[in-house]
């Protein structure tokens, strides 16, 4: 405990010699500290140069400013001390306005300086609870404010109860979703830095807050991609159905965005999404100096491939049968099966839609085009031309007629 600054107000001459006097050994060994002043207009003044005083010792009648008014010019500041008050023995109705206007304690004259020692001692105890208090209160504040800008509103709620749930690292079956802009870095180079700045902040505050209200996590922004997990640090059995909602909430996001930015003469991209399901580890992997809530696994990986993989096929959102499994009324079509890069698995993507447009005859054409395709029949090549000749230009049916007619058949891609 820090020793205690003491303020002693008071007007009469032998006050301070008396008190300097019987604590003149803790003076000198530095434990404690003490000011005068005559007044409570001197006080003031005093404080003013002193913030760190913790204790206000004051008379009652004093000229110019008495006790119980500067009592109440002290309720008006914010420093961080109590006041005690001194009065004649006997002055009760003084002691109780005192009392009633925010006096931590009292004393009686004549001053019995073991008394004003233990009262000192109370009321400094007091204060470091307080102060501890405040701190932890602060650091409250502070945690919750630095989870607000990773998790959304429900989650850091739940973080707030158990801070240190997130520090550790886990297992944890999740949703991983990885968006990214197409040829933003070209179109940073030619803009004006003030305008790529504001284009960009935009850009993922609308990202991070449709992430925040499907309960997502937001655990990396590089540049104009943004890495987000569902179903972590708070578990979630609609993890996966979450990520999906997510994932169209934010394509219709982008897409708006991307016409009010070609609206001002700025040929904004279009932003491509990935998701995949699985296992990863999940906890902070930023050592004990920077918070890093982040999540490793094969399952990530693919989740950033699958973004990746939206520039081969045309898409612009790609979900893996994984993510599709744990949702019982899938509304989408299928894309075909990847084959990743380095490795041997593959994996059975899919283009979610909304109701309205997976049902869409457009959509039914594809699924009967796409059936004929993997089950490697010929027929397959006509239908996918009849598709791209009868609706509106759709770049997943073209892509897989341009396979056809290079002479690949099949649903299984080679992710380059």
């Amino acid at each position: 405990m820090k020793a205690p600054h003491i303020l002693v107000v008071d007007d009469e001459p032998d006050v301070e010699a008396l008190i300097s006097q019987s604590f003149r050994r803790k003076v000198r060994k530095g434990e404690l500290f003490l000011l005068f002043a005559q007044d409570g207009q001197q006080a003031l003044d005093v404080l003013d140069d002193h913030p760190d005083v913790d204790i206000v010792l004051s008379d009652i009648n004093m000229p110019r400013m008495d006790g119980l008014t500067l009592l109440e010019r002290l309720n008006e500041r914010e420093d961080d001390l109590r006041t005690v008050m001194v009065s004649a023995y006997g002055d009760m109705s003084n002691i109780r306005t005192a009392m009633n206007r925010g006096a931590f304690d009292f004393i009686t004259k004549p001053i019995e300086f073991d008394d004003l020692e233990a009262t000192i001692e109370k009321t400094m105890d007091h204060l470091v609870m307080l102060r501890k208090l405040h701190a932890a209160k602060d650091d409250a504040e502070h945690a919750h404010k630095m989870l607000a800008r990773y998790f959304s509103p429900n989650v850091v709620e739940t973080l707030s109860q158990d801070p240190n749930a997130m520090l550790s690292g886990e297992r944890r079956e999740a949703t991983f979703l990885f968006t990214d802009l197409e040829n933003f870095t070209p179109l940073v180079e030619a803009l004006p830095p003030e305008t790529v700045v504001q284009i960009l902040n935009q850009y993922l505050d609308g990202l991070t807050e449709t992430i925040f209200g499907y309960g997502g996590t937001v655990m990396k922004i590089i540049g104009d991609a943004v890495q987000a997990t569902f179903g972590a640090p708070v578990a979630s059995e609609d993890h996966a159905i979450n990520a999906v909602q997510c994932a169209l909430a934010l394509d219709d996001f982008s897409q708006s965005f991307q016409v009010r930015m070609h609206d001002k003469g700025i040929p904004l991209g279009q932003t491509r999404i990935g998701v995949n399901s699985g296992t990863a580890i999940i906890g902070n992997f930023g050592g004990q100096r920077f918070f890093d809530y982040t999540a490793y696994g094969d399952a990530v990986n693919i989740a950033a491939r699958l973004e990746q993989a939206n520039k081969i096929v045309g898409t612009r959102i790609c979900v893996s049968e994984n993510v599709v499994e744990q949702i019982p009324e899938f509304n989408g079509r299928p894309i075909g099966t990847l084959q990743l890069k380095g490795k041997s698995q593959t994996v059975r993507t899919f283009e979610p839609f909304s109701p309205e447009r997976a049902k869409s005859a457009a959509i039914e054409a594809y699924r009967g085009a796409f059936n004929l395709l993997e089950a490697e029949n010929e027929k397959a090549k006509q239908a996918f031309a009849t598709l791209v000749g009868t609706f509106d230009e759709d770049p997943l049916a073209m892509f897989h007629l341009g396979r056809l007619l290079s002479g690949e058949n099949g649903v299984v891609i080679a992710s380059k």
